[in-house]
């Protein structure tokens, strides 16, 4: 049967545009790719959420012609442990780099990245719900809400949501954390110094931003209830109780928002149908890998659907990715669990203070941390 595409793609957010201007730029006909997505343009570019992107995913930006985005550049990364011993500092001019990451918003990044794919002659089908899926032995058939469908060789799933709304995939871990989102301003900002400050309820992250910090603050979820209900004035005392004066008195925040944390990784592989960025691994926020997994999805799985849209270049894309995919799952989950949930006094919050006062003092350790943060393996 011949097929209406050879490539589909569900999910146009920066994952999905990443890949589609990506298999563009290697020689794939836009009309052979069909780049879906539920939400409308305005829906995606006035998405505030604010968004950590490593130097190697700048790096993939600049591929496609979407960078610069509007972007605040870190130099340093302070990661300490509040109240104790340990904390080690990660700073751009130890790998001559022009930084080690940017904060930006979603919707911004969609936005640049929109800007690109039309340039490039992609069209993004969109509002479209997918309602079915029908993998076949020689295609993929999608059908929408509004009666139509298309068939492709292969389907690729970038369309992942957060934790709450997702299914239960193989690996499942419910953190029984909550993270709350907000924006801050400082009386004495450092504006290209992020901190990530772990405490006994799980990392509290500020990331430089406009003119103050986004804040992703990570506690036990009936703490973070909570702190959703406290008044402004309150939020930032207990902000500043924990986090400490390092950036001078908190002023004040804007609209706080909370999600529920987990991981939910290891989606089941078929032949044809192959899932990337969140829809394959949900991550804890902490170091803030998420996003920038999913952007080396997208660049591996280019490389090899270029030359091969076939079920051969998705079990070769499953074996590529394992390794780095299974670091960073790992990794950030240890993070989670033991480092950034263990009661005060145990043994595991007392070994992380000696591995970041380790970290900061053996080079070879803290720059094997920095390039697998900012590069991971691809």
């Amino acid at each position: 049967m011949q097929t209406d595409v050879d490539i589909a793609i569900c999910g146009a957010g920066p994952v999905g545009l990443v890949l589609a201007g990506l298999l563009v730029q290697r020689g794939v006909a836009p009309a052979r790719i069909a780049l879906i997505d539920a939400k409308t343009a305005a829906q995606s570019a006035a998405d505030p959420r604010s968004i950590a992107l490593s130097y190697g995913s700048r790096q993939i930006l600049e591929q496609v012609g979407a960078w610069p985005v509007p972007a605040q550049a870190i130099s340093q990364i302070h990661v300490s442990r509040r109240g104790h011993f340990g904390r080690t500092l990660m700073d751009r001019a130890d790998y001559d780099l022009p930084a080690l990451g940017y904060v930006t918003r979603y919707g911004a990044l969609v936005t640049a990245l929109s800007a690109a794919a039309t340039q490039a002659g992609i069209v993004v089908r969109r509002p479209m719900q997918v309602s079915a899926t029908d993998e076949l032995t020689d295609h993929v058939t999608l059908s929408f809400d509004d009666g139509s469908s298309l068939r492709s060789d292969v389907l690729i799933q970038a369309e992942g949501g957060v934790f709450a709304q997702q299914p239960a995939r193989t690996l499942h871990r419910d953190y029984r954390q909550s993270a709350i989102v907000t924006h801050v301003t400082t009386s004495v900002p450092l504006m290209q110094r992020a901190f990530e400050r772990f405490t006994s309820e799980g990392p509290l992250a500020l990331l430089p931003q406009d003119d103050g910090y986004a804040v992703v603050w990570c506690a036990h979820s009936d703490t973070a209830e909570r702190l959703m209900t406290l008044t402004d004035s309150a939020f930032l005392i207990e902000l500043a109780a924990l986090f400490g004066g390092r950036v001078g008195r908190f002023l004040d925040c804007k609209q706080r928002f909370m999600y529920p944390l987990g991981l939910n990784a290891h989606v089941a592989p078929t032949a044809r149908t192959v899932a990337i960025g969140n829809a394959a691994q949900t991550l804890h926020p902490v170091a803030g890998q998420g996003l920038n997994l999913g952007l080396r999805d997208a660049m591996v799985l280019a490389r090899l659907l270029a030359s091969d849209v076939s079920p051969a270049a998705l079990t070769a894309f499953h074996a590529q990715r394992s390794q780095d995919r299974g670091m960073t799952i790992r990794v950030t989950d240890a993070m989670a669990r033991v480092f950034a949930s263990a009661p005060e006094g145990t043994l595991s919050q007392g070994l992380l203070g000696l591995s970041l006062g380790l970290m900061d003092a053996v080079a070879p350790a803290r720059k094997m941390l920095a390039q697998q943060m900012m590069y991971g393996q691809r």
